[in-house]
């Protein structure tokens, strides 16, 4: 099997991730949540750093409702993309920094983060979404999120997240469609 069908075969097996985009989708829904309280931006920032804690749990759900392996054990793309996961994870030393120096961007923070570390999934799945909406939401949560309350951003990335889910399902149809 060559490198070029491999990444078509764990493409379609991980549904191009969609599992995780889904849960995403929660995520941010929460989030949106949690800015419309009148709690102190603090304690919203830190409930905002307790619902991304979901997104393993959640993405795990979504792969079991939709049939996905959700470890990828047979794939030999299976460690690289754990390590795609957590290349973000040091970025988030960043997010907690400006959670206390300054609370309203640190959901800019997180949302630039989430969308850059998409990049590398563009590669393995051979996906132009993936491509254009690492580049675009990190480009507009920086936008919104200069510009605008972390409400609106949430509610931007909710907005953008389901828009991703379906090109994605769009995208891993077209793949089905082509590979069979």
């Amino acid at each position: 099997m060559t490198i070029q069908e491999a990444r078509t075969n764990c493409a379609i097996k991980q549904k191009l991730g969609l599992h995780f985009i889904l849960a995403s989708v929660l995520i941010w829904t929460a989030v949106l949540c949690v800015h419309l309280t009148g709690l102190h931006p603090l304690t919203k920032n830190l409930l905002t750093f307790c619902c991304t804690a979901m997104l393993a749990p959640l993405g795990y759900l979504f792969s079991r409702l939709l049939h996905i392996d959700f470890q990828a054990k047979d794939s030999p793309f299976s460690k690289l993309m754990v390590l795609f996961s957590l290349n973000q994870l040091p970025y988030l030393l960043i997010a907690m920094w400006i959670y206390y120096e300054i609370p309203d961007r640190m959901p800019m923070v997180l949302a630039v983060i989430f969308g850059a570390h998409l990049l590398p999934y563009s590669w393995l799945y051979q996906s132009k979404n993936y491509l254009v909406f690492s580049i675009a939401v990190s480009v507009a949560a920086l936008a919104v999120g200069l510009n605008f309350s972390p409400a609106v951003l949430a509610l931007m990335m909710v907005c953008a997240e389901i828009l991703f889910c379906v090109l994605l399902w769009f995208e891993y149809k077209k793949l089905v469609q082509k590979s069979g």
